[in-house]
């Protein structure tokens, strides 16, 4: 009998905490609609100066998919190879890539003035344009794209440590994906060409 009376209260109780614990389970997942529906917040407006020295913001790109890169004219080896790269990368598209457009974003605009980046973009593609600005219009557009950049002080002077992203937006501004200097040839090259395709 004393089996029984404990029984069935513990039944109880246990059958409710599974309802509990399935329905906030339920609650706290979101649906497939709104994982589906939901942008990336990567990307948005900037204000910044072009290598030629002119206004440049985000609606200077808009209308034909981009790449957005932040670096400096002094790294002394990522941003050279990923622009390298890009331009390598660019030039086997051939006909696929001649509606792409690609923006490097200065992280150091103490240095990097625009005749600086100027000279410097001479290397490379030039579909790439250099942007530069004031301290607060390069933050602002590096908040925009979620990356991370600080000063490092060195013996000679400073050097700037950063994020070294591509990122891949469509022409309409909007995120679309990522590549790095350390992926295969092959694998960033057909993310650009299917960025080119359904941007």
């Amino acid at each position: 009998m004393n089996m029984k009376r404990l029984l069935v209260p513990f039944l109880v109780f246990t059958t409710g905490l599974l309802v509990l614990v399935v329905t906030a389970g339920l609650l706290l997942l979101p649906s497939r609609s709104q994982q589906s529906a939901g942008k990336v917040p990567i990307g948005g407006p900037f204000r910044l100066t072009s290598h030629e020295g002119k206004p440049f913001t985000e609606e200077n790109l808009k209308g034909r998919p981009f790449v957005v890169f932040f670096g400096f004219t002094h790294c002394p080896e990522v941003c050279p190879t990923t622009l390298y790269d890009l331009t390598q990368d660019m030039a086997a598209l051939g006909q696929d890539a001649s509606s792409l457009q690609a923006a490097f974003i200065t992280v150091d605009p103490e240095r990097d003035t625009p005749d600086l980046m100027k000279t410097y973009l001479e290397s490379f593609d030039p579909r790439i344009v250099g942007l530069t600005g004031t301290e607060e219009a390069i933050a602002a557009a590096a908040r925009a794209y979620k990356i991370y950049y600080r000063k490092v002080p060195t013996d000679g002077g400073y050097t700037m440590d950063h994020s070294a992203t591509l990122f891949l937006m469509d022409s309409k501004g909007e995120f679309y994906g990522t590549s790095n200097f350390q992926e295969p040839e092959e694998t960033r090259r057909s993310k650009l060409r299917q960025l080119v395709k359904n941007g």
